[in-house]
């Protein structure tokens, strides 16, 4: 029996016909298929709610874009749980399996290697671990697949931050925020910042200025075993966001420190997925 978590988009029609589709599907060969309450209620789905822990799952569904899977990852908090993602976005450069093909990769999935040729591949992803540390002295953690941001709270004007990497101070910025991310991130918001675009296959940590108000304005791409802190130097406070979801603010003299994690996102692949044609693809990129 094969235990499936299903997280879906709430405002798109077809992830929820898929859901459904999908626990159906599942329930019929004596598996399980449940989502949280918020999805279930969200999609009108209700029979399907169940708040186990997501960690319990033998298998994430996730329906919807990018920010559907980034959801997934941070329910599964590290957790070594596969996901098949199911592109029901815009981009999609995560999910791989279009809605036609969603049965079909459930089946090969649940139906395993057979011991004959592999029916499919897990893609592992580096992260990253994020810690606030507060003036009080409590601090706060999160992970994230793409990117942690540190950026000015008040428009029209900039934020101050002394960079530390390995404990030794870097450089002071006056700009209007900071992204540290994986190379999975450099498509994200780094992407928007004109940071580099990466190969997921490596494994870095991206350090990208956001409209930064000085003569340095480059990128840092850092060994993965490179820690980087951030301190905010200025009076001006800031928010921190985690995988595009506002978490914190950071006050005067606050710290945000950044370290590759010892966990990884796991993403289920069914075929060579390259990742520069990927990107010429979303890109409409020619060859010539």
């Amino acid at each position: 029996m094969t235990r499936v978590l299903v997280v879906a988009h709430h405002e798109r029609d077809e992830a929820a016909v898929l859901a459904s589709q999908a626990s159906t599907w599942l329930h019929a060969r004596g598996h399980e298929a449940w989502m949280t309450s918020g999805d279930a209620t969200a999609l009108g789905l209700e029979s399907l709610a169940d708040d186990r822990p997501a960690m319990s799952a033998d298998l994430v569904l996730s329906l919807g874009g990018d920010g559907t899977m980034l959801r997934a990852v941070q329910m599964l908090n590290g957790a070594p749980v596969p996901i098949i993602g199911v592109n029901v976005g815009l981009l999609g450069y995560l999910a791989e399996v279009e809605p036609a093909g969603m049965i079909g990769a459930i089946e090969r999935f649940v139906a395993g290697d057979g011991g004959g040729e592999p029916s499919f591949r897990i893609d592992e992803r580096m992260m990253i671990d994020i810690v606030l540390h507060r003036a009080d002295h409590t601090t706060s953690t999160w992970r994230a697949l793409n990117e942690g941001v540190l950026e000015k709270e008040e428009p029209g004007h900039t934020i101050r931050m002394l960079v530390r990497i390995d404990g030794e101070p870097f450089t002071s910025y006056a700009a209007d925020g900071l992204i540290a991310s994986t190379p999975t991130g450099s498509t994200a918001y780094s992407l928007s910042a004109r940071g580099p675009v990466v190969s997921p296959r490596h494994r870095a940590l991206l350090l990208t200025p956001v409209s930064p108000h000085m003569l340095f304005d480059r990128t840092l791409v850092l060994d993965p075993e490179e820690a980087v802190e951030v301190e905010l130097t200025g009076h001006r406070g800031a928010v921190l966001s985690v995988d595009g979801r506002r978490t914190a603010s950071v006050a005067h003299g606050e710290t945000v420190s950044f370290t590759t994690s010892a966990a990884t996102a796991r993403f289920v692949r069914f075929g060579e997925r390259r990742f520069h044609q990927i990107l010429k693809s979303k890109f409409g990129l020619s060859d010539r």
